[in-house]
């Protein structure tokens, strides 16, 4: 048996934590730049807003007090996210970080009599210490534990831990789920297994065997057979990625050189902390400009340049340095931009660097790092206590627009709640 912990409209519950008075309220959380619906409270979703609405579509609801919206605030969500996660480690022998709001348990060596028990007490206590509501569901298979959860979120009878131990439960919870809810079958399959009279996950279930390979491939058939209670999806090794992307829209448009190159040095910033915190490193630094497409009456100009270095690096002075040489060599007066963005690749692991012949101070990479680590540890709770001059001065919000945005309740002691 394993479990799936999942944390309840998660960002309009990381908001309610300190805004008590959203209970209750229709409220939803928007992408960045503020520009479309990204989570939604329980209430939102009752008014009929679906998830990807463009805000300016529901700006006349908040303009009359009829909704309550908020900008993204990563920080608040990261930070909660760790909250919850070490609670729910205390508790179970192991766990499995899925998303930032959902995380698998492991229940090896505890008794199932017990599980059910231990797992309300989990979500009591996560409840009151970090005041986000968590769901619960218990099941043979990692899909099944999925449908198991819904079941735990949607009905309150279950008082938030739903258990799927027999064939019964499994297939009425089966029957009562639409395809387009399992987890495994995309937005592009489930119209095809409706189209082929399979509109819940019970008819997909008792779908031919041979049918679903031949027709899904090996993916569909491990769906397929972890609906039937057989454990099919195993914990493989994360895959060390290709590529390593930051990149943002700008509130504004820009078009002062230095501005510029302040935020491409924000962006490379970012992607060589990605970098050590995977343990990797780049031999390639990307740069890309975007005017704005939408502006036909402003000249168009999408350039990019690519720095290809003899020594893949991760310090964040090299991957830097690298990057505004780049935007430099690509910028060009009289352009209004956008958007712009840094894309690290031909990744390695950084155990294995090997240096050069000529041009590769061993000294001064040491140095680098030495440095980059002492950045990494300050910056571990706010990622702008330590820059490089070449970057923006003083606190900022990455330059996009958040016009509807928390405090950092738990990072910032500016934000510090307030009691009167």
């Amino acid at each position: 048996m394993i479990a799936l912990a999942d944390c309840n409209n998660f960002f309009v519950s990381c908001e309610r934590a300190f805004q008590p008075q959203l209970e209750g309220r229709p409220v939803v959380v928007l992408s960045n730049n503020d520009g479309c619906v990204v989570a939604r409270s329980n209430e939102s979703k009752a008014m009929g807003i679906k998830m990807g609405t463009p805000f300016f579509q529901v700006k006349e609801l908040v303009d009359k007090g009829a909704l309550v919206v908020r900008s993204s605030n990563y920080t608040l969500y990261g930070d909660l996210s760790s909250r919850v996660m070490s609670i729910l480690e205390s508790a179970f022998p192991g766990i499995e970080m899925y998303s930032i709001d959902e995380a698998f348990l492991h229940l090896d060596g505890l008794d199932m009599k017990n599980v059910p028990s231990l797992s309300r007490d989990t979500i009591l206590k996560i409840r009151r210490w970090t005041g986000i509501p968590v769901s619960i569901g218990i099941a043979p298979t990692k899909t099944l534990a999925k449908v198991a959860n819904h079941f735990a979120k949607r009905y309150a009878g279950y008082k938030g831990v739903c258990t799927i131990d027999n064939d019964e439960k499994r297939l009425k919870a089966l029957s009562l789920t639409p395809i387009d809810d399992i987890w495994g079958i995309g937005w592009r399959m489930a119209p095809k297994l409706k189209s082929w009279g399979m509109p819940t996950a019970l008819d997909f279930h008792n779908a031919d065997e041979s049918w679903v390979y031949r027709t899904m491939g090996i993916t569909g058939l491990r769906t397929w057979k972890e609906l039937h209670g057989v454990p099919s999806i195993v914990d493989e090794p994360v895959e060390r990625r290709k590529s390593i992307c930051t990149s943002r829209s700008f509130a504004d448009m820009i078009t002062d050189k230095e501005e510029l190159e302040h935020r491409v040095a924000d962006f490379a910033a970012i992607c060589s902390r990605k970098l050590r915190d995977e343990g990797s490193a780049a031999y390639c630094i990307n740069v890309f400009l975007h005017t704005n497409r939408f502006r036909e009456d402003l000249g168009q100009y999408f350039p990019n340049a690519t720095e290809k270095l003899t020594v893949p690096v991760n310090s964040t002075q090299e991957v830097v340095a690298a990057a505004l040489k780049a935007c430099r060599g690509i910028y060009r007066e009289g352009f209004k931009y956008k958007r712009a963005g840094v894309t690290v690749f031909d990744i390695v692991d950084a155990n294995a660097v090997q240096g050069v012949l000529f041009g590769y101070d061993i000294d001064t990479r040491d140095k680098h790092d030495a440095i980059s680590a002492v950045m990494d540890r300050m910056n571990s709770k706010d990622n702008q206590t330590i820059r490089l001059a070449s970057q923006r001065r003083g606190h900022y919000a990455d330059g996009i627009r958040r016009e509807h945005c928390s405090g950092l309740y738990t990072t910032s002691i500016d934000d510090i709640i307030k009691v009167h």
